[in-house]
Parts: C-alpha cells; sequence; structure tokens
C-alpha cells in the first residue's frame, strides 16, 4: 500500500478543488425537484463545473462511466446512472459529485428529499449523516482506520441499520482512488495509522434493511440494496491535520 502525504502546495490545491466540489453540492439544490430528471441535474452540474468552474467533472468517461454525476435513487446505493425518469415526491437521492481542478480531486456527496419527506427515509438519513460526522470526528494522527469504521458500524447498528461493506472510501489526490481504503465496519485499534497530511474520502453507505447488494447486469454500475429497502449515504474528502482534521468539501450547512 502506498500512500501520498500531501506537500503543502498540494493541499491547498486539494482545497480548491474541495470547495469546488462543495459549491456544486449547493448550486443543485433547488434544482432537485419532484418532476426533473436526473438527466437534468446531471447537464446543470456538467455545464456548471465545465464552463462557471473551468473545472473537469471526473465521473464523466471514468472506466467508461457515461456521466458527470452519480444520482443514486431510494434503493440504489451508490454509483446510480442519471436518466430520463422524473424524481418523485418522497424520493429520496444521493447526488455525488468529484471535480478536478490543476489536477487535483474533490469528492463530495450529500441526501436530497424530493417533495414530501417521509419519515422512516429521515431517519435514515440523518443517522447515516450522523455515522459520517462521528467517522469524521475520530480523524487525526494516530488513530487507526479500525477505530474509524467501528465508530460508523457500532453507531449504524444500534439503530438497526447495516453498512453495506462492499463499497467503501479511499484515498484521493492526484487519483480519484488512491490508497488507503476506508472502511466503513472494523475492529478497534486495526488498520492503517493516521497520519499529518494524508487525504482521503469517508463516505458510508447505510441500509435500511440487509448489508447485502446487487450490481447491475444491465449497466455494470448501479448497485442496490438486495432486499430493494432505502439506502443513504453521505461523503465528505478530509484532510489529517497535525492535531485534528479539515473537511476540504465543507459547506455552508454541515454542522460539524
Amino acid at each position: 500500500m502506498s500512500i501520498t502525504i500531501k506537500t503543502p502546495e498540494e493541499i491547498e490545491k486539494m482545497r480548491v478543488a474541495g470547495r469546488l466540489a462543495a459549491e456544486v453540492l449547493e448550486m443543485i439544490e433547488p434544482h432537485v425537484q419532484p418532476g426533473v430528471t436526473t438527466d437534468e441535474l446531471n447537464q446543470i452540474c456538467h455545464d456548471y463545473i465545465v464552463n462557471e468552474q473551468q473545472a473537469i467533472p471526473a465521473p464523466l468517461n471514468y472506466h467508461g462511466f457515461p456521466k458527470s454525476i452519480c444520482t443514486s435513487i431510494n434503493q440504489v446505493v451508490c454509483h446510480g446512472i442519471p436518466n430520463d425518469k422524473p424524481l418523485k415526491s418522497g424520493d429520496i437521492i444521493n447526488i455525488d459529485i468529484t471535480v478536478i481542478k490543476d489536477g487535483y480531486h474533490g469528492d463530495t456527496s450529500k441526501m436530497f428529499f424530493v417533495g414530501k419527506e417521509l419519515p422512516h427515509a429521515r431517519r435514515l438519513v440523518d443517522v447515516t449523516l450522523e455515522c459520517m460526522y462521528r467517522g469524521i470526528r475520530m480523524v487525526k494522527p494516530g488513530v487507526r482506520l479500525g477505530d474509524i469504521g467501528h465508530s460508523i458500524q457500532t453507531y449504524a447498528e444500534s439503530h438497526h441499520y447495516s453498512v453495506v461493506r462492499e463499497y467503501c472510501g479511499h484515498g484521493i489526490g492526484k487519483d480519484f482512488h488512491e490508497d488507503p481504503q476506508v472502511l466503513h465496519y472494523g475492529k478497534p485499534g486495526t488498520g492503517v495509522e493516521l497520519q499529518e497530511g494524508m487525504t482521503f474520502t469517508i463516505e458510508p453507505m447505510i441500509n435500511a434493511g440487509k448489508r447485502h447488494v446487487k450490481l447491475s447486469k444491465r449497466d455494470g454500475w448501479t448497485v442496490e440494496t438486495a432486499d430493494r429497502r432505502l439506502s443513504a449515504q453521505w461523503e465528505h474528502t478530509i484532510l489529517v491535520t497535525a492535531d485534528g482534521y479539515e473537511i476540504l468539501t465543507r459547506r455552508s450547512d454541515d454542522s460539524i
């Protein structure tokens, strides 16, 4: 495993990329309404990233992915491909944004409610957000990734939810996905020890039902819960600082 410790110059570029990714999620929020298609949301984000931010949407053509953002609705866990189906009131959707600016990546995602908020969906979304925050709050030099995973897993399971294991957070920088893998479950005292200058994502995927997932044979990307129950995800890009963490993709609505 080769983990890159970022230089001050690289960290500054990561801050810029992270801020841009956060701004895309803030920009798109008013557009997430019943009747809009995820294709339309994709086009709005694409145009904003390319024309306004003078940046590159990282997902587009990444290993053949056909769109500029990921849109994962209801039982879709991750990697949902935007399409021409309109959103309905009561849907929940994760919009996952990754931008490249000056060669560095900023990666973040957020859950949105479409129209009416349903109580069971609100609970899952809120618990998933707190799972991410609990993982982030643990970040500092000397902590191990297993400590972070255990914290997330314990909180999710205390609410009778389950943690997806097939997909996880990751190191990030010049490359979209770098070492280490950041699991959202684990045992305390195990795994990579955090060092100042590491950058990675924390992005728990939490299921209302069982943890098992299935990959679409149709498109080779879309991941859904095997039991078709709801899934939620939040994601931030994190920098390990000398005494804690910095959220590189922080938004104005973050409460951490």
